[in-house]
């Protein structure tokens, strides 16, 4: 049975394009919101998700990034000031069977770090013992199926100055994304180009 977030995939305004291996799909929702992922086509792992709204006066706003980050360089007139290339940087990147974090720049042993997933608040804490770090996030995935945060489902590892935060994916995610690859592998898909295919 398909969940509500199936159904709302479903019924988006759909294009697709295949590019640098990759499976290029963009959503306009019913709110007018846009959600653009992407794809490996070898694997079919998520490598991007990312979220745009309308502004308040009716522009667009800036991408938000759930799942990969941006590689853009960054223009200093635009932006300001930039932080430090040495500050905690934290992105999320899953693999095919867990949503997987990671926070490059934090060069503590492992010992250092806690990671609880918070029912109440539904969310993952990350914290130190010496007190230099602290993240809270959310998992959205869990959120839009309506499914618990569980602390058994979560492990950590270190290396190279990056913590990894692991959570396996529950059994209904997994099927939600069998469905998803399903419609999507349907999906007309135009090749090596930026021209968009017809809306569905």
């Amino acid at each position: 049975m398909a969940t509500s977030w199936v159904e709302t995939l479903r019924s988006a305004e759909k294009t697709c394009i295949v590019q640098d291996g990759r499976r290029k799909i963009h959503f306009t929702l019913k709110d007018g919101s846009e959600l653009a992922e992407e794809y490996d086509m070898r694997t079919s792992e998520l490598l991007v998700r990312k979220w745009r709204t309308k502004g308040t006066l009716g522009g667009t706003r800036r991408w938000e990034f759930e799942v990969g980050e941006q590689f853009a360089p960054v223009n200093l007139e635009m932006e300001g000031m930039v932080e430090s290339a040495s500050n905690p940087v934290f992105t999320r990147s899953d693999t095919r069977k867990a949503f997987q974090w990671r926070i490059r720049n934090l060069p503590y042993p492992l010992e250092t770090y806690s990671t609880t997933a918070d029912p109440e608040s539904r969310s993952i804490i990350v914290r130190t013992t010496n007190k230099k770090y602290y993240k809270k996030f959310s998992i959205p995935d869990l959120d839009r199926a309506s499914l618990p945060v569980e602390q058994d489902r979560l492990t950590i590892a270190h290396a190279n100055n990056t913590l990894i935060i692991s959570y396996d994916k529950p059994q209904a995610i997994l099927e939600q994304e069998r469905i998803l690859q399903e419609e999507f592998k349907k999906m007309k898909a135009s090749k090596d180009g930026d021209v968009d295919c017809k809306p569905s």
